[in-house]
């Protein structure tokens, strides 16, 4: 479903030397496939993320998801793949603020264009309820708890039945008691709507609770040639890297 080859991302600052963030030699992930991105804070998992999802375009390399070339896209039709094919769920949430709950997950509908107009009001109560939100319809973002707006996120993401949820460090803001609740809901509302998920997180715990675990590291992604099952108490039934490529 996604396929990454020979990705690189690299800035040059004024008065600096060339920066160079990412040095991807290939990742993939299969459909409705749901895989950790785990790291130190710094090392490129975000960055990942937002090339993945067409915000920043990459200084080399191929993206290729649904069989859709996406560095080649020019940046509106890039927008509309994005817009149907892709969720993201921010760590800071970026929800309107003048807009209520349900209002915020039709706002996604409506540019996504997926999902039919006579449909969508349902399809959004029907996400908001899988989330546990069922009575905070007509609420604004500024009315709920952090942990109620990142459920809005996540009904938000899921809103245009895409293919691939991108979820950046979504429980960080969030104490221990939401964060499993969150990312319980995140799991199974990917689940119900047939999604793969790429999750960055610095909670191996919950890493550990994905069919896979990637490391990355020293500017490039570790991917394992044959993946290996993480037999101990922390990571259980878990795999994870083996080998890292060379920058």
């Amino acid at each position: 479903m996604l396929e990454i080859a020979n990705l690189t991302k690299s800035y040059r600052l004024p008065g600096r030397e060339l920066i160079h963030v990412l040095n991807i030699a290939r990742f993939h992930m299969d459909v409705q496939e749901r895989v950790a991105l785990v790291g130190p804070s710094g090392s490129g998992k975000s960055t990942l993320l937002n090339i993945i999802a067409g915000i920043l375009r990459p200084t080399s390399g191929q993206i290729r998801l649904l069989d859709q070339q996406l560095e080649m896209l020019p940046e509106a039709k890039l927008d509309r793949f994005r817009a149907r094919h892709i969720g993201y769920v921010f760590q800071s949430f970026h929800l309107l603020p003048g807009y209520t709950v349900v209002e915020n997950v039709l706002a996604a509908m409506r540019f996504g264009k997926t999902i039919p107009p006579n449909e969508q009001k349902q399809r959004a109560v029907e996400l908001l309820s899988q989330v546990g939100l069922e009575q905070r319809l007509h609420h604004k973002p500024g009315q709920l708890s952090t942990g109620e707006q990142q459920r809005v996120s996540i009904a938000r993401a899921l809103a245009n039945r895409p293919a691939l949820v991108l979820a950046d460090e979504p429980t960080a803001s969030l104490d221990r008691d939401n964060a499993a609740q969150v990312f319980a809901l995140l799991m199974e509302t990917c689940r119900s709507n047939d999604a793969a998920l790429l999750l960055c997180t610095h909670d191996l715990e919950l890493a550990g609770r994905l069919d896979r675990i990637i490391h990355i590291r020293d500017l490039s992604i570790a991917e394992p040639r044959g993946r290996l099952t993480c037999h101990s108490c922390i990571w259980p039934g878990a795999t994870w890297s083996t080998e890292a490529f060379k920058p």
